[in-house]
This record gives C-alpha cells, sequence and structure tokens, in this order.
C-alpha cells in the first residue's frame, strides 16, 4: 500500500511513483516504534512540492539541532497545565458528492496524527452537503466513516455545525456554497443575505435579521439549523461524548460569531481595511428602524451611519472611527448597542437551540469569535465594530459573548493566539496579544471555558511558542485545549511536522522536556529525521510496510 503527497491535494493521497527523478529529491521518515509487527511510515515529499533542494535540507538540520526546537517551550517549563491539541482537517474532506475524500490517504494521515500524540481532530460538517438535496433530506455517510475512522485510532472528534459557506476568506481552498435549496430561496428574495450601504451582497450566510422568520421554505432559519443539529445527534448519539467530543456551533461566516465586515472575495477588502457594516439588507433595516422609532429618534433608523467610510479605508480617514469621532457619540452609541446587540442575541439563539439538543450527552458545545486584531490600538476599535464586536477604549465587548456563551455551559473558541505585535505592521495598530489577553480575562471573569486556534496556517517554531505562551496560565485563564490550522501537504513536511511532534508534546506535558532530539527515545515512540535518496533508486512516496 503506497501513498503521495501531490500538490493539488489537501493531504496526503494513494498512489504510485515512478520513481526520484532528481538528486535533491528527499524523503521525511516518521518511525512509529511498535511491537510486533513493526510499522514503518515514510512520507515523501518532492523538491517541486516541498520547495527544499539539498542545501536547504542540510541548513534545516543544522538549525534544527540549534534553535527551532529549543524556541518552543521557553520560558513555561514551570508550567504544569496539559493542553490537549487537534488538528483541523482539510476544507475538502468531504466531496461534493457527500462521500469521505481519499479515504486511505486519510487514515494514513490519522494514524500519523495519533502517533504525534494530538487528542484528536476537527471537522466542518457542511450544511451545503449534507442538506443540499432538500430540506430535511441529509446524508451523513461520509462523516459515519470518519467517525469510525478517528474511533478505530483512538481520535476525538470536534465537529463544526458549518451553517456558512466554504470560499471568499483566508485559508479557504475550496468552494462549497449553501444549500442548493436555500440558494435558489435567496435568489428570489436577496435580503435574506446580509447587505453593505452600497447593495452588495454577501452569500456566505443568511442574515440573522431574519433568524425568526419563515423564509426557508416555511421554516425559520433557527429552525432550519435546529432541525440539522437534531438530525446529527439522531445520527452519531452512540459516539457523542466518546468519540465526539465537541460540537462548535456556526453562528456566522467561517463558523464565527460576526458579521462578514471584510470579505476578500473579489477583492472586496484587503487587510488592514476597517471594514463595512452590514445592516442594509431589509430585515436588518426594519429592526433598526423600529429601534430607533422606540427611542423617539426615527431619523436614526434610516440606515447605518453615513460617515463610516469603505472597506479598505483607516479609522482616521472617516468620520465616525476617528479619534474623536462620531462613534462615540449619542447616536454613534445608540447604533452600535443596536448593531451588536443583535448579533449577541443571534449568537444566543443558536447556541440555545445546541445546548437543548447537545446537553447530557457528555459532548461538549462551543462557540467560535474571530480575532480582530487590526485597529485595536485605537480608541474605536473601527474592524472590531464593523464586525459586531462592541469593543473601544471605553468599553468591553467581549464580556457580554463570554456571558452568553457561560448561560449555556459552552466554551469560547477564539483565534490568533498563534500572533505577536511585533509581526505586525506598525500602520495597522494592530495588537493581537493585547486582545488575546483581553478576552482571557473576559472569559475568566464570566468563568467560562477558553479554548484556541491559531489564525493563520503556520509551522514555525516562533508560532508554536507564542501559543505556549498564550495557552498556560497560573491565574485560571489558560486554555482548555488547542486546535491547530491546519492539515495538509505542508504540515507532512519534514521540519514542520517535527515542529508539530514537539509542540503537541510540549502542550501536554505543561512546557517540560523541552527539547526533542531527532531520534526521539521517549514515550512518544515517534522520532523524524531526514534522509537522502540516490535519484537512480525507485521509491513509493508513503509507505506503510
Amino acid at each position: 500500500m503506497t501513498l503521495t503527497l501531490q500538490s493539488s491535494a489537501s493531504f496526503i493521497n494513494f498512489k504510485e511513483t515512478k520513481g526520484v527523478k532528481t538528486p535533491d529529491e528527499f524523503l521525511g521518515m516518521v518511525y512509529f516504534a511498535q511491537a510486533k509487527p513493526s510499522c514503518r511510515l515514510v512520507a515523501k515529499s518532492s523538491m517541486q512540492e516541498a520547495q527544499l533542494s539539498h542545501e536547504r535540507i542540510m541548513e534545516v538540520l543544522e538549525i534544527e539541532k540549534r534553535e527551532k526546537l529549543h524556541e518552543l517551550t521557553a520560558n513555561h517549563s514551570n508550567s504544569s497545565t496539559r493542553v490537549p491539541v487537534f488538528v483541523m482537517l482539510p476544507l475538502d474532506t468531504m466531496t461534493m458528492g457527500g462521500n469521505l475524500n481519499r479515504p486511505r490517504a486519510m487514515n494514513a494521515s490519522l494514524m500519523a496524527l495519533k502517533s504525534s500524540g494530538a487528542e484528536g481532530v476537527m471537522v466542518d460538517a457542511w450544511w451545503g452537503l449534507v442538506e443540499k438535496d432538500g430540506p430535511l433530506k441529509y446524508n451523513w455517510e461520509g462523516y459515519a466513516e470518519l467517525v469510525k475512522m478517528c474511533q478505530e485510532h483512538g481520535l476525538k472528534l470536534q465537529v463544526v455545525m458549518s451553517f456558512h459557506q466554504c470560499g471568499g476568506n483566508v485559508g479557504d481552498s475550496c468552494s462549497i456554497p449553501l444549500p442548493p435549496w436555500v440558494l435558489e430561496e435567496i435568489s428570489k428574495n436577496p435580503d435574506l443575505v446580509y447587505t453593505d450601504r452600497s447593495g452588495r451582497r454577501n452569500p456566505e450566510y443568511l442574515s440573522l435579521g431574519c433568524d425568526m422568520l419563515p423564509v426557508l421554505k416555511g421554516r425559520t432559519p433557527i429552525q432550519v439549523y435546529t432541525d440539522y443539529m437534531r438530525s446529527f445527534r439522531e445520527r452519531f448519539n452512540d459516539y457523542l461524548g466518546n468519540v465526539i467530543v465537541e460540537i462548535q456551533v456556526g453562528m456566522g461566516p467561517c463558523g464565527e460569531l460576526r458579521y462578514p465586515a471584510y470579505p476578500e472575495s473579489n477583492g472586496t477588502w484587503r487587510f488592514p481595511g476597517i471594514g463595512e457594516f452590514q445592516c442594509y439588507d431589509k430585515y436588518m433595516g426594519a429592526s433598526l428602524a423600529a429601534v430607533a422609532k422606540a427611542a423617539g429618534k426615527d431619523d436614526w433608523g434610516q440606515g447605518g451611519p453615513h460617515d463610516s467610510g469603505k472597506y479598505n479605508q483607516f479609522p482616521e480617514d472617516t468620520g465616525f472611527f476617528q479619534r474623536d469621532g462620531t462613534w462615540n457619540s449619542e447616536y454613534g452609541q445608540f447604533f452600535l448597542e443596536w448593531y451588536s446587540g443583535k448579533l449577541l442575541e443571534h449568537g444566543d439563539r443558536i447556541v440555545a437551540a445546541g445546548e437543548s439538543i447537545y446537553q447530557g450527552t457528555g459532548a461538549k458545545l462551543s462557540g467560535k469569535v474571530a480575532g480582530i486584531h487590526w485597529h485595536y490600538n485605537t480608541r474605536s476599535h473601527a474592524a472590531e465594530l464593523t464586525s459586531g464586536y462592541y469593543n473601544t477604549r471605553h468599553r468591553d465587548g467581549y464580556l457580554p459573548i463570554a456571558r452568553m456563551l457561560a448561560k449555556h455551559g459552552a466554551v469560547l473558541n477564539f483565534t490568533c493566539m498563534e500572533m505577536r505585535d511585533g509581526e505586525q505592521p506598525q500602520s495597522a495598530n494592530c495588537s493581537p496579544e493585547g486582545l488575546v489577553q483581553q478576552v482571557k480575562t473576559a472569559a475568566r471573569t464570566a468563568k467560562v471555558e477558553l479554548a484556541g486556534e491559531n489564525a493563520l496556517e503556520r509551522y514555525d517554531g516562533g508560532a508554536f511558542s507564542q501559543v505556549l505562551a498564550t495557552s498556560m496560565s497560573n491565574s485560571g485563564n489558560g486554555l482548555s485545549a488547542f486546535t491547530f490550522l491546519r492539515m495538509n501537504k505542508r504540515l507532512f513536511e519534514p521540519e514542520n511536522w517535527r515542529n508539530l511532534v514537539q509542540f503537541v508534546k510540549s502542550m501536554s506535558e505543561g512546557g517540560r522536556n523541552a527539547s526533542l532530539p531527532e531520534c526521539d527515545s521517549s514515550r512518544t515512540d515517534l522520532y523524524v529525521r531526514f534522509i537522502k535518496e540516490s535519484h537512480s533508486k525507485k521509491a513509493t512516496e508513503v509507505a506503510v510496510v
């Protein structure tokens, strides 16, 4: 049985090769020390796939000995809190037909992850795939195969109820739209999706303005999400709490509780633009008008702020977000309280539905909050405001979210755990570290469990070291779990794999045993090393012997 890493594939794929064609091609070997019969997994990455030359391999070996792995747990050797690590599976883990994509490759990949010490994996349960064939017609078969595979390898599974489309955001490598029958309803009524001031419609996720209206063939969106989650429980009830240990409830674009204020598709938004308010569909408009009328301010209900700028502007370019702008006026406070309050109500409805379905199953419930760190060091926090987080120099926007999740016994899952302030452009006034600390404080105050993710795909020791720094705490606000983004062919490149193994080991041992030798004789039963193969020797890219 043989396996290959293809540049077009999201993870390892089975295939025979014709042989190594250049002397610079190399094999990364991962050995699993077992009792008889023995098992050897050999992962090959060609020069074209890994983009590493022979000289680079030698450089990597030297750097490994002196620097990289030493960085991973610097300053964290005194912590003893175990933080389990999960790994996100590829976005295209399921085919468009609802089957498990490349099952033999997935099986080998899961075997490798188990040996690394990872607790388990995370997968998106795409609404656009599962309920594709019509209302209440669910196809969970591909996920059933994955669940059984995880069980066989002793891995736990986090499942995301993904009610958003895949495509158009950072890291989206494939396209999975909303179910066709939902898109049909949107085509007849475009106001079902979020809309900006220019009238641009965003098909990523249904507008929360229609949450409680029967706009989906007689059902409300909240009823549709609830039926979907109930169907999942009925199909996988025997696995909940033992194999499936967490259900993350999708609440917006990318599964996050936020508005789609910074859409990357078609170049609409670019980092570090402030984004735009998404409150111009007729349902959101009607809500704003009603609230303004009740407050005796009819003119405040005519739409969002007129001076809030465009997607790619900076705060000081606008009247609303500038230092002493309208955001801090009576009108600004009225609008932002309504805008953020609607988002909080939306999250509360969906998490409450999840709680009613999964309570007592043994599986945790969680909700994801985006790490919007740009313009964090300004007074208005413009990018957070357009996304629905009413967080400013004078107001904590994350404590209400933390308290909402705590009310339902859900975990707060937060991103950008790998980022450092010094890595960001000064002009963007970023502070991912300050933002993470604020969210950790909010979680501790609300007494809600906090878990983390990395926002961008990174495999370097510096990123892993930063996650270690934010995950450990002596004051009760450390992480309960961390999910690494993401499993793909780059993860299995030897240096990246070695870094992941050391990271998982450090997280599981509270920062102890910082140095993982090239030949690891510890209880991980795993070590990683480079070897060179003659260009004339026929090779398979991954062989399980």
